[in-house]
C-alpha cells in the first residue's frame, strides 16, 4: 500500500494513508516521501476523500471499513486501483511464493541500470533504491505480483488485476493457510492469472516446479519460456547459465544462495525480452546489492555478525540458512524464528519446519501460539531473549528470521552486545 500511495502521488492525487502502526523500514519511507500518515482507525480518524482505496488487512468490524460502508462512500481495493493506473503499460510481473521481491528489484535494477526510467511496485526496500515505486516515464513497469487476495470484498488473487504482458513464476509452495485451504486452492489462481496473458505475452517458469508445471498443462495461450529445459539450463554449482548452448557465467554476482541465482535467471531472461541481452543483464547485476531484510547484514558488534532475514517459510528458511552456512562454514551460528505468518502460527508446516533448522547449530523459536513441539521454543519475546543472553557469546553470528518488525530482536541484542 506504501507504494501504491507514491505511484499515486506521482500522477497527481493527494494522498494519505492509515495503519494500526509504521515500523521501519516502511515507516521511514513513508515520511520521506512527505505522505500523510494516521495512526488508527478510528472514525474521527477517517479524512474526507474523493475515493477510499482498502487493503487486504482490513474486515469488516474495521471502524473506517464501516463508516465507508455506513455513508455509501467510494471504495476499491488497492490491487484494482493500480490496475486502473497501469492501463497501457508493458507489465512484467514477478510472482510466486518465494523470491518475489528480490527478482522484481533485479529486474528492475537491470533496466535503470540501461538508462530506463521504467516503472515499478515492489513490496520491500532495496540498497539500490531511494523508494520502492516510481510511475517512470517508460512504457514498462515491473511489479511485483502477490497470490493473496485483494481484499475482504474481492477474494480474487492481486495479481488478476494487474493484466501483465510478460509473466515469471519463480515457484508455487502452498502458503497463505488463512485464505487457501490447500496447494489446488493457490495453483487454480495461478490458473486464472496465466488465462489472461495475451498471445503475444510470455511465461518464464521453471519446468522442474511440480506445482508450477501443473498450472501450465490446465492450458497455456501464450509463449513460454521454461527453464531447465531443452533450450535453457542452469548450473548452481558451476554459477551458469546455458541458452540455446551459449554460455554465461554468474560467478562474479554478489548475492548468494541457490534462492537468488534462481532470481539472477529470472530476472536476466525477462529483461531478455525487452531487449537487454543477457551479458548486458549480468553486468548491471553486478551492482545489485540486495534488498533490505532479505539476508541482510547489519553489522558485528563483539566478534558477532548479525544478520535480517525475512523468512517465514520452511522452504525459504532452508534456502536462506543453507546459504549463511556455505559463506561461513567454520562459523557457528544461531537463529532466532519467528513463527509470525498465518500460515508458520497455524502449524500447517509442522513436518517440514524442524528439518529447515539443519544448516543452524541452534534455533531459539518464537511461537506465540505454541503449536510446535521443539525444545526452545518460546511464547514471549521477552523470554526468548532472557536465554539468548544466557548462550549469544557462544555463537558467532546471529541470525534473525521474521516477516514481521525485527527491531524487536535487533534493539536488545544491540544493546546486549554493546554492555559486554
Amino acid at each position: 500500500m506504501a507504494g501504491l500511495a507514491q505511484i499515486l502521488s506521482e500522477s497527481g492525487h493527494e494522498v494519505s494513508g492509515s495503519d494500526i502502526q509504521f515500523y521501519p523500514p516502511m515507516s521511514n519511507y513513508l515520511e520521506d516521501t512527505g505522505i500523510k500518515t494516521i495512526k488508527g482507525y478510528d472514525k474521527e480518524l477517517l479524512p474526507e476523500a474523493d475515493l477510499y482505496v482498502i487493503g487486504n488487512a482490513l474486515s469488516r468490524g474495521n471502524e473506517s471499513v464501516e463508516e465507508i460502508l455506513e455513508k455509501k462512500l467510494p471504495f476499491l481495493s488497492g490491487p484494482e486501483m493500480l490496475g486502473q493506473e497501469l492501463k497501457g503499460r508493458n507489465v512484467f510481473a514477478i510472482s510466486g511464493t518465494h523470491g518475489k521481491t528480490t527478482t522484481s528489484y533485479m529486474l528492475t535494477h537491470i533496466f535503470r541500470d540501461q538508462g530506463r526510467d521504467i516503472g515499478f511496485l515492489v513490496g520491500g526496500i532495496s540498497k539500490n533504491f531511494d523508494n520502492p515505486a516510481k510511475l517512470g516515464t517508460d512504457k514498462t513497469f515491473v511489479i511485483e505480483a502477490d497470490e493473496y487476495d485483494s481484499a475482504f470484498f474481492d477474494k480474487r488473487s492481486k495479481f488478476i488485476h494487474y493484466s501483465p504482458i510478460n509473466l515469471v513464476i519463480n515457484n508455487i509452495e502452498f502458503d497463505h493457510a488463512d485464505i487457501f485451504d490447500d496447494i489446488e486452492d493457490i495453483k487454480k489462481q495461478f490458473h486464472h492469472l496465466v488465462k489472461i496473458i495475451p498471445q503475444s505475452g510470455n511465461i518464464i517458469y521453471f519446468d522442474d516446479d511440480n506445482n508450477t508445471n501443473d498450472v501450465i498443462s490446465k492450458g497455456l495461450w501464450c509463449n513460454k519460456i521454461p527453464i531447465n529445459s531443452q533450450k535453457i539450463n542452469i548450473n548452481f554449482e558451476s554459477m551458469e547459465l546455458v541458452v540455446e548452448e551459449e554460455v554465461f557465467s554468474l560467478k562474479d554476482l554478489p548475492l548468494i544462495g541457490e534462492h537468488n541465482f534462481k532470481n539472477y535467471i529470472c530476472a536476466i531472461l525477462a529483461a531478455r525480452l525487452d531487449g537487454v541481452t543477457i551479458q548486458e543483464s549480468i553486468n548491471s547485476l553486478k551492482s545489485f546489492i540486495g534488498v533490505k531484510r532479505r539476508m541482510d547484514y547489519l553489522g558485528e558488534i563483539s566478534n558477532i555478525k548479525i544478520y535480517d532475514d525475512f523468512s517465514h517459510h520452511p522452504t525459504a528458511i532452508k534456502l536462506s540458512t543453507s546459504a549463511i552456512k556455505n559463506k561461513y562454514p567454520d562459523k557457528r551460528i544461531i537463529g532466532l524464528i519467528e513463527l509470525a505468518s498465518n500460515t508458520m502460527s497455524s502449524g500447517h508446516h509442522e513436518e517440514n519446519l524442524i528439518d529447515s533448522f539443519n544448516s543452524l547449530d541452534e534455533v531459539l523459536l518464537l511461537d506465540h501460539k505454541k503449536v510446535y513441539d521443539y525444545k526452545n521454543a518460546y511464547d514471549s519475546i521477552e523470554s526468548l531473549i532472557i536465554k539468548l543472553k544466557e548462550i549469544v557469546f557462544d555463537y558467532d553470528i546471529i541470525l534473525i528470521m521474521t516477516n514481521k518488525d525485527s527491531q524487536k530482536f535487533i534493539n536488545p541484542i544491540i544493546n546486549h552486545l554493546e554492555s559486554k
